[in-house]
């Protein structure tokens, strides 16, 4: 389970780093640490957002 500071971590870094939301690959677009919500990107369609909750992403 992921917290806000590990989900703005990868965010920040310059590495690909894999994460998952229920198994799907999914890249973070932004973190809202204040309230640990994170808006993903799902596959590869940029138009295929939503915004989660961070404890719902995997490493």
């Amino acid at each position: 389970m992921m917290d806000a500071k590990r989900a703005k971590a990868i965010y920040d870094s310059k590495d690909t780093i894999a994460v998952t939301l229920e198994g799907d690959p999914v890249w973070i677009e932004n973190v809202d640490e204040a309230n640990d919500m994170a808006t993903v990107q799902i596959g590869s369609r940029p138009g295929n957002t939503q915004t989660v909750r961070v404890d719902r992403l995997e490493e």
